[in-house]
């Protein structure tokens, strides 16, 4: 892929000029100005360190096409960057597993611990298993190389080995030069493993033919994927990396993967990728844990260099090669699997020495009192910097819990340069009112508030539940709603006040989040159709099962269960939202909160929804401003259709009716607000 022109490392009157602009669209910002024009300029001299001025940031971003197992010129060139190292081999099957003359790495004079091998081009062919036999003083060992594009693990022994990969016939891309059109992105978070129904480990293949037909339908526009960088424990979720270079071959090859973006760029999808940069696992043959013989190789030093809460190791921003081996890895997936972009995990445990563990973010001070680690805020500028000069169309979402401001700015506004952040006080805020409140009891007021608590100057995700919700030890919003009559009572020919409650806010909950969200909306693959069970990966607490490591697809597709009703409201609500242009409108504008009768009622977007959330009342009659004109009813959660009881009719045309005389007069709608219901009317005289 052809590097984009970077530019030039800001001078420090600049960087006085962005900390003013970022100051302007937040005054409250004001007193650490200082502060952040010293981050600034932080990221201003680390990029300035790195490129020596000789080099675009996105050229010196190209490590992978250096460091790692290539083909050059007929014969085969291996590097590695190993400063501790005192002799460096390469075993494999090409050697019997042994160490062979003309296979030792030589270590590269001035090259700051670079070693190299050069091999004939007969030396290994496509398929070969190696590794790398590191001796130290005191000590050796066998590691995975950390620039490894192709890692396996044998099923009998479980042992990973990297892997020599040149197929015959590279891929062949069908869709040149695709580009991400997603302005408001509606994204489908996924994972290739569980994606399929039968009970074990799903493939990349699998996923292409038999479920991004259904996100297609469904009308989401972004697919996430989770669990890509190869990871040691399947059981992680892919937030265990070992490989930072590889695509996990336990869902199939590269050419795999490649055909199922390459599909999803075919049916206008963008496609991100999960992209853990926030800690590493601590493996040390198949990862980084100790790859040169030191703890503190990629890492920190010490204590520091360790999260305890994840049993992680922590990268140090700070460090030149190590900004080089994450910012290639940014570029690799671009480059390699064209990727559209990025979901940057565990950014607030990037951010801050205490990690986020324990620390509730209550003021501006919290952003500005020494324990944000300023070097991984640099390196996060610099990510995105790399990412949007390689492919100015990427999607960068960050996510971060402790609202960091300035993340999702434009780096010309003073920003760290994501183009998103996630909403994440909105899930947390159904599940509390859902745990803590009785359905008459709900604060609409500030359920309102929470819906719509962001920064202005951000762009914003927002999400109901995402997989977080869905692991074993937490539950969906639809488990905490109906519970053990899903195994029950989900039958279209079944009475269950239980299950009516949870089908109706299931989705009501889902519209009202998209309605408010920012500028996306983002849903875990099952959620929408309301999947009745949790993720349980094969461990050995549950006999190594894959029975919760699986979506059911089969519920939704049986038309006598209520989860293909909840899956046809999902896709008509994002149907509505897209063709409606609903999360580029502009922010919602509230027009009638009443607590007491818990309706909500707001509009956006030239539209009208109301919400009745009351768990018994209907009203009959119920008066909603309303801009004058006549209203059609075009998305109705108790449509029969959707699960519901069908107590409006389809289609239904309302006309408004002034309420009092003068230039001031009110303009009311007078509609039926059937209890646990919303309502979306688009004006249409």
């Amino acid at each position: 892929m052809a590097t984009q022109q970077g530019s030039k490392p800001p001078s420090p009157d600049r960087e006085t000029t962005l900390a003013e602009r970022l100051v302007a669209a937040d005054p409250l910002l004001g007193p650490w100005r200082e502060t952040i024009e010293r981050r600034l300029r932080r990221a201003a001299e680390l990029e300035a360190r790195l490129t020596g001025g000789r080099m675009t940031l996105a050229d010196f971003s190209s490590g992978h096409e250096y460091f790692g197992l290539h083909r050059r010129g007929g014969e085969w060139v291996l590097r590695e960057w190993a400063p501790n190292a005192t002799r460096i081999d390469l075993v494999g099957q090409m050697t019997d597993w042994k160490e062979r003359s003309g296979f030792a790495l030589d270590r590269l004079d001035g090259a700051g611990g670079v070693w190299e091998v050069r091999l004939p081009g007969d030396a290994m062919a496509h398929g070969d298993l190696y590794r790398l036999r590191v001796r130290w003083n005191g000590g050796e060992g066998e590691r995975i190389p950390a620039w490894a594009r192709r890692v396996v693990q044998d099923p009998h022994t479980l042992i990973f080995n990297a892997q020599v990969w040149e197929p015959e016939t590279p891929y062949r891309w069908t869709q040149e030069g695709f580009r991400c059109r997603a302005q408001a992105p509606l994204i489908y978070e996924a994972h290739a493993g569980m994606a399929q129904e039968k009970e074990g480990v799903g493939t990349w293949r699998e996923f292409t033919e038999t479920v991004l037909p259904r996100i297609v339908r469904a009308g989401y526009n972004v697919l996430q994927l989770m669990a890509v960088q190869e990871h040691p424990y399947y059981g992680s979720f892919g937030y265990q990396v070992s490989s930072y270079f590889a695509a996990s071959s336990r869902f199939g090859t590269p050419e795999d993967l490649k055909q199922l973006i390459d599909a999803a760029h075919a049916e206008g999808l963008c496609v991100i990728m999960d992209l853990i940069h926030s800690h590493a696992a601590s493996n040390e043959v198949e990862g980084l844990g100790r790859f040169d013989g030191t703890r503190h190789q990629y890492f920190h030093r010490g204590a520091r260099g360790r999260h305890e809460a994840w049993d992680s190791r922590c990268f140090d921003y700070g460090k030149p090669p190590v900004l080089h081996f994450l910012l290639s890895n940014c570029r690799f997936w671009l480059d390699e699997y064209r990727f559209d972009g990025f979901r940057f995990d565990g950014v607030t445990s990037m951010l801050y020495l205490h990690h986020g563990l324990g620390k509730a973010f209550l003021s501006y001070a919290d952003y500005f009192d020494g324990s944000v680690d300023e070097d991984a805020l640099a390196y996060l500028a610099l990510a995105n910097r790399v990412i949007h000069d390689v492919r100015p169309d990427a999607l960068t979402v960050a996510e971060d819990v402790s609202g960091m401001p300035g993340l999702a700015v434009p780096a010309a506004q003073g920003g760290t340069g994501f183009d998103y952040r996630f909403a994440m006080g909105v899930p947390d805020t159904w599940i509390r009112l859902l745990k803590e409140c009785a359905d008459e009891d709900w604060p609409l007021g500030h359920l309102w508030h929470e819906l719509n608590n962001r920064r202005r100057d951000e762009k914003t995700i927002s999400y109901a539940e995402s997989h977080d919700q869905a692991l074993v030890g937490d539950k969906t919003l639809i488990f905490r709603m109906i519970d053990a009559e899903m195994y029950t009572d989900m039958s279209v020919f079944r009475q269950s006040i239980r299950v009516d409650r949870g089908v109706a806010l299931h989705k009501m909950i889902r519209l009202v989040t998209l309605a408010t969200a920012g500028n996306g909306y983002l849903n875990f693959m099952g959620n929408e159709f309301g999947h009745p069970e949790w993720i349980d990966f094969p461990r050995e607490g549950n006999g190594w099962s894959y029975k919760f490591a699986r979506r059911q697809w089969s519920l939704a597709d049986d038309g006598t269960l209520r989860y293909g009703r909840l899956a046809r409201f999902d896709a008509d609500m994002i149907g509505f939202a897209r063709c409606s242009n609903l999360l580029g409108s502009g922010d919602p504008h509230l027009l009638h909160e009443h607590n007491e009768y818990k309706v909500l009622a707001f509009e956006r977007a030239g539209h009208l929804l109301v919400f009745n959330f009351h768990p018994s009342r209907s009203y009959d009659g119920y008066r909603v401003d309303a801009a004058p004109g006549k209203y059609r009813l075009v998305l109705d959660s108790d449509g029969e259709v959707y699960g519901g009881h069908g107590r409006l009719g389809p289609d239904e045309v309302h006309f408004t009716q002034p309420d009092g005389k003068g230039p001031f007069t009110r303009h009311i709608l007078s509609l039926y607000l059937p209890t646990r219901t919303a309502l979306v009317l688009r004006r249409i005289d």
